[in-house]
């Protein structure tokens, strides 16, 4: 009963929250990308704090974070590791659905801050837009964040990546760094959240020009590392 109180109470935090941080990039905008960069972190910092302080999450970094421009590909469990990998990581570019660029004022804001919309069906013409944008991006000199399963995928499922992320990496031209999460255990899609610590493993560094399969294989084995280690730790059990 106290995780769905929490829950209601961090989403009604939140969401008002969001609100206002929103509306204010109109106030923002003029003074550069520098400036709206600083003002969607208010957003990550108030998702953090809510999460920390009315839910009982916190994050826990296992790994080394690599300096300098990377291609940063991370599973996908809960909407938490978009706002907190924007402040672990400081600020890159990121690839999200069509669908949510397409949310009024959100979708505008995003594009202003550094965002490449994608058609998740992966057709001919959204893969060439992707392989361009992902190129201007790696001229600008920004690091760049993808969640290559294109959805929220619950704790245990570890799904092929979409065909995009190949295009995506060979656009950039980048080295790739993995990101394995577990965020999907204290916060599903539907049901109360729950307290925890979310684990963000930072994967070894992946070499930019790799084969398509083998680039696809190195970059699912490493985002889906805390579900595999789970899996061999009960079958040693």
């Amino acid at each position: 009963m106290m995780n769905w109180v929490r829950t209601i109470i961090y989403q009604i935090v939140f969401y008002t929250g969001s609100v206002f941080i929103v509306l204010g990039v109109a106030l923002v905008a003029p003074f550069g990308q520098r400036v709206l960069i600083h003002h969607a972190h208010r957003w990550a910092r108030l998702q953090r704090w809510a999460a920390k302080h009315i839910l009982g999450i916190t994050t826990r970094i296992e790994g080394h974070l690599p300096e300098g421009q990377y291609l940063f590909v991370s599973k996908h469990q809960a909407m938490y590791e978009t706002t907190e990998l924007q402040l672990i990581l400081g600020g890159p570019a990121m690839v999200l659905k069509k669908e949510l660029a397409r949310i009024p004022m959100w979708g505008w804001a995003t594009r202003l801050y550094g965002s490449m919309a994608v058609d998740r069906e992966a057709s001919a013409k959204a893969l060439r837009q992707l392989m361009s944008e992902g190129a201007a991006l790696r001229e600008q000199g920004r690091s760049v964040v993808v969640y290559p399963e294109g959805t929220r995928v619950p704790p245990g499922e570890t799904p092929p990546l979409r065909s995009g992320f190949a295009g995506l990496y060979k656009a950039v031209g980048l080295p790739v760094v993995p990101i394995a999460v577990d965020s999907g255990r204290f916060l599903p899609k539907k049901g109360p959240k729950r307290p925890g610590v979310v684990t963000f493993r930072i994967g070894e560094v992946i070499p930019a020009g790799l084969p398509r399969r083998e680039a696809e294989q190195r970059v699912w084995e490493a985002i889906n590392a805390l579900e595999l280690e789970g899996r061999v730790g009960q079958a040693a059990g």
